[in-house]
């Protein structure tokens, strides 16, 4: 039976200059959706999926971050104080969710560099690795999938969405053999190759169970793309020495790292709420008028 992942690594250090200018003084990971910060959904995700311990890796002008995970007593006596009794719980409720770790990021960009700042933190367990700008909403977590292959499989797991021609530009394209209706042994990542370059429709997305071979790679790793270590470039150096497999999971994907991308997100999550869907889809209603 594989160790249990009991770990996750958020990798929140980045400027957000794509949302700027409101990412100028407030991290990005803590605009909302709705009434949640993203980082929150994605903590919530990982507990969900059996996760408890939380590894924020972190930089200058995140200290929100790590506010918003930790107990306001202030908050809490005057929420009691005046009878707001779900708010308070709601409150308290954000700083139970996990075991909570910071660490700042040191070296180079890329999102290879935060993963590898945890090294001593992971150990030699497996663990796994969200992106706070990456929003999936599902039944079962995206998250509890990508365990569940690696329960049974014991190998490292990568996050597959199903795209079309017009996603092949837009993401890194797995390709491999499919060995399950969602399932597929990875060969390699092929980043934007468009329609012309591959066959797959297995597009790559942040989210992964990965073992603790990756960190030596990781510390050997070449700079790649934009001068930056990434991740990817190491995962597949990692598939010539063991199998890596690829979920296509059943969840919807929302990217609220762009202005249109948040916007979307905060629609469609909006119109899933039952307090609020129906005013909110009479204004979309009258506004399309």
């Amino acid at each position: 039976m594989p160790q249990k992942i009991r770990k996750v690594i958020i990798p929140a250090a980045g400027l957000g200059t794509r949302l700027l200018p409101a990412t100028k003084a407030m991290p990005k990971e803590m605009l909302p959706v709705v009434d949640k910060p993203v980082i929150q959904y994605v903590v919530e995700e990982a507990v969900a999926s059996g996760i408890e311990e939380v590894i924020i890796v972190t930089g200058s002008n995140k200290r929100a971050i790590e506010d918003h995970f930790d107990y306001n007593y202030e908050l809490q006596n005057w929420l009691k104080k005046q009878g707001k009794h779900q708010e308070r719980e709601e409150v308290k409720r954000i700083a139970d969710l996990a075991h909570f770790v910071y660490i700042r990021q040191k070296g180079p960009y890329g999102n290879g560099t935060p993963v590898l700042n945890c090294e001593e933190l992971i150990g030699d367990e497996p663990f796994a690795v969200a992106f706070a700008d990456d929003l999936f909403i599902s039944e079962k977590p995206r998250l509890k999938q990508l365990i569940e292959v690696y329960e049974e499989y014991g190998e490292p797991v990568l996050t597959a969405i199903q795209t079309d021609r017009e996603g092949t530009k837009k993401y890194g394209m797995i390709e491999g053999v499919k060995i399950g209706k969602n399932l597929l042994q990875a060969r390699s990542i092929v980043e934007k190759p468009g329609p012309d370059r591959t066959k797959s429709r297995w597009g790559a997305v942040g989210g992964y169970i990965l073992t603790p071979d990756i960190f030596p790679i990781l510390r050997k790793q070449k700079r790649g793309r934009g001068g930056e270590i990434w991740l990817v470039d190491a995962i597949a150096t990692l598939m010539k020495t063991r199998p890596v497999y690829a979920c296509l999971v059943e969840s919807k994907y929302h990217d609220t790292g762009s202005k249109l991308g948040l916007l979307k997100t905060n629609i469609e999550v909006g119109l899933a709420r039952p307090e609020m869907k129906a005013e909110l889809r009479k204004f979309i209603k009258d506004l399309v008028k």
